[in-house]
This record gives C-alpha cells, structure tokens and sequence, in this order.
C-alpha cells in the first residue's frame, strides 16, 4: 500500500497556522533560547507573532497540563491551535529524579497530544549537563519544523 506523503519533502509552509508554546521556567537560560530559536523558525516559516501563543510553567512536569489547557476545545468545535510545542530542559542530578521528571514529562506530553488528537513538538531536552543542553539549543527550531509538518499532515488526513 502507497501513501500519499511517502517520499514527498514535508509541507513546511506555516502561514495561516496557530501555534502553542509551553515553555518551562526551569533553566531558564535553556529554555528562552530554545524558544527564542523555535519563534525564529516559526516566523521563517510564515507563522505571524499573532499566531504563537506562549505560556510559561514552573517545570518539565507542569508542561503536560498547560498543553492539555492549550487543546481544549468545546464539543464539536475546531481546535484554537494547529498544533503545540513543549520546551524544557531536564539536566541529570544525582539522584533519581531525573529519571522520574524526564520520563513523567515525555510520558504527559504524548498522554495530551493522543488524547486530543493534536501534534505536539516535543523539545524538552534531557541532558547529562549544561554544555549538552547548550549544544542541543538547535532543536528548538527543529519542533518549530515538526509542529508545522505536523499540523499540515493531520490537516490533509482531516480533508
């Protein structure tokens, strides 16, 4: 069986879209330039400054919860947003918390986006330290590129 997409370069063509930020204050220097980096991807891709909406949380672990705020929608109603991102940035202590905050964040963020049956770009780095968080900055952009994909794609399925 063929798909219609197979082998097809993705519609990255964002203009028209509405997109949700929910960005975790923890490290905080992380996370405002991967959401710095992500807007700029956003804005290349035809997103206007009216269409993003950004929340800020606590942490990794309140993110599931803001998108699921963000996805909302009343009986029969379209979405408010095309699709969402989450950005955080867990780095590894010395106890087990890590594992339990990486984990529980990722495992809310895919809870929300099959539940209401929006993508959800997840950005939210796991990291052994701040020079990998540092290094990995780029992936903001990168879910600004998986969000509008996305949202395209479910767009053409939903047609």
């Amino acid at each position: 069986m063929q798909h219609a997409n197979q082998g097809a370069a993705p519609d990255l063509n964002g203009s028209g879209l509405r997109i949700g930020i929910v960005q975790a204050r923890f490290n905080a220097h992380i996370t405002d330039a991967l959401t710095r980096v992500c807007v700029q991807e956003l804005h290349s891709l035809g997103i206007a400054d009216a269409n993003i909406t950004r929340l800020t949380v606590p942490g990794a672990l309140e993110i599931p919860i803001a998108l699921d705020a963000l996805a909302q929608r009343d009986e029969g109603e379209e979405f408010e947003f095309d699709a969402l991102i989450a950005i955080g940035c867990v780095i590894r202590g010395e106890t087990y918390h890590f594992e339990l905050v990486a984990n529980e964040s990722a495992a809310g963020i895919t809870r929300v986006a099959l539940g209401m049956n929006i993508p959800i770009a997840n950005a939210v780095l796991t990291v052994e330290n701040e020079a990998q968080a540092e290094a990995r900055i780029s992936k903001g952009a990168e879910a600004a590129r998986v969000a509008v994909e996305m949202a395209r794609l479910l767009e053409q399925q939903r047609q």
